[in-house]
């Protein structure tokens, strides 16, 4: 099932319109829907599809012959292997000499392993023959390799990309159009559970309930997902126990680099390419508390909700799944820890909300983020769900996520307001806005119907909100 991603089609679309040579990189994390994208574009178009393999040149070779030739005459039963990379590009600049084709090649870095000429042939072919034809190029394959490979100024083919779209998964106002059906607290834990990635979102179905969800998809050895977090360590990296480890660490509640090398026995300088190795490929991210560039308050948390519920719930689990008594131990040993899990999850909701809804608010946003630290006068840690400023930073909205299933009270408004002075007080007028699963009580609803710099929104007010496709777009590029 095609959902969504009408920004990266309307790209691709623009580029197949002007009618001349286009470059395009497609690239993002592995199950994001980079294959699927693509095919989806190709559909009704003279469009040859060369899906690169994990194998030697020649292997390569005789795929992309057979994918040129199926393309010249679909009835052609004896298909021959062209004699180089060179003769089949030549091929393809002739025949997009005459007409529009878009030529795929998915997985390119495959291609590139297979034959380390393969870059500097293709820039090469783009230079002398490509740029003067009908061709619309799209190269695939996962970030780092492809950022290395093609996008990195040291690469053959720098500069040579008229586009480039980089897929994201899915944020939680966009997979309503996966399940149309579910509650906005069942969607938040779906989208808490599985994230936004639309091969795992194909595992769930409104069938059932999120917790038979869970325990057919995920907590089950049969589960495809079950083994998912090792199997992608696979494909991407080398040292995969090594990363499963870090990740462990990290959402075990390690979250500060020493904290995570004394957990693993890697020494700081080392980890730290491990971990950048991990960012890039978008499963964990870096933090420090918003507008603070001290490397001291970095931490490191895990950015993909699969992995971050996978690591929670499975490994300690793992002898309930394993003799399959995951039904009779489900409850006390995952639903009633969701609540806690489910309150990272909750803010990164409710900042999605804020960015996309910006006409709601009383200023442009130009920063968000969380805020911890000491209070300055009372010495006690603080931490603030979330802090966002305004361009000139004098005005600040400071923000509260509940996702328990008591309401928000008068107590949280009184803490909201307590956290300016923690912050430095750089703001010189404060708009609290709390943000609950469960309502409010009706003493902080009579507060906030008499005091406009307070705002409660509800997961309902959140849900109602029509994604922005243009906005996630550019706050996803913004924040990878």
């Amino acid at each position: 099932m095609f959902v969504g991603r009408e920004v990266e089609m309307e790209i691709l679309n623009r580029c197949y319109g002007s009618g001349k040579f286009e470059f395009i990189t497609v690239y993002g994390r592995r199950r994001v829907g980079k294959t699927t994208l693509i095919r989806e574009f190709c559909k009704g178009k003279r469009a040859i599809i060369f899906p690169a393999i994990e194998a030697n040149a020649k292997d390569n070779l005789r795929l992309l012959s057979a994918a040129i030739y199926s393309f010249i005459n679909p009835e052609t039963k004896i298909i021959p292997t062209l004699g180089s990379f060179q003769d089949a590009f030549d091929l393809l600049a002739e025949m997009a000499s005459k007409e529009r084709i878009v030529f795929v090649i998915d997985e390119f870095p495959y291609l590139a392993h297979s034959d380390k000429s393969i870059i500097s042939r293709l820039q090469n072919f783009i230079d002398s023959k490509l740029k003067d034809t009908k061709l619309m190029l799209i190269l695939s394959g996962s970030v780092s390799l492809m950022e290395d490979q093609v996008h990195g100024y040291n690469s053959p083919l720098y500069g040579r990309r008229t586009a480039q779209i980089r897929l994201l998964p899915f944020r939680y106002n966009e997979i309503k159009k996966w399940f149309p059906n579910y509650r906005p607290e069942d969607l938040a834990l779906v989208f808490g559970i599985l994230g936004g990635v639309p091969s795992y979102l194909e595992r769930f179905t409104e069938k059932k309930s999120i917790s038979q969800n869970i325990q057919d998809a995920i907590m089950c050895t049969d589960a495809v997902l079950f083994e998912e977090p090792s199997n992608l360590m696979k494909q991407d990296l080398h040292e995969p126990r090594t990363y499963n480890s870090i990740i462990a660490a990290i959402a075990g509640g390690r979250t500060r680099l020493s904290e995570i090398s004394d957990a693993v026995g890697i020494e700081s300088g080392p980890l730290t390419g491990y971990i950048d190795n991990l960012i890039s490929i978008g499963i964990v991210k870096k933090e420090r508390p918003i507008m603070s560039d001290s490397n001291k308050k970095t931490i490191y948390l895990i950015a993909d909700n699969f992995f971050r519920f996978w690591f929670r719930f499975v490994p300690q689990n793992m002898a309930g799944i394993v003799s399959g008594n995951m039904p009779v131990i489900f409850e006390s040993a995952v639903l009633k820890h969701l609540p806690e899990y489910m309150k990272l999850v909750f803010e990164d909701i409710c900042k999605e909300f804020l960015i996309t809804n910006c006409n709601g608010l009383p200023f442009t946003i130009s920063n968000i983020g969380q805020w911890w630290g000491a209070d300055p006068v009372s010495k006690a840690k603080v931490r603030i769900d979330i802090v966002a400023y305004s361009h000139d930073s004098k005005e600040a909205i400071i923000g509260s996520c509940n996702f328990s299933s008591l309401p928000a009270s008068e107590a949280v408004l009184n803490e909201l307001r307590s956290c300016t002075g923690a912050i430095g007080g750089k703001s010189k007028k404060y708009h609290y806005y709390i943000f609950s699963k469960s309502g409010f009580t009706l003493s902080l609803i009579n507060v906030a119907n008499s005091d406009p710099s307070v705002r409660l929104i509800t997961l309902d007010e959140i849900y109602s909100v029509k994604s922005d496709d243009l906005l996630l777009h550019e706050l996803a590029t913004i924040e990878s």
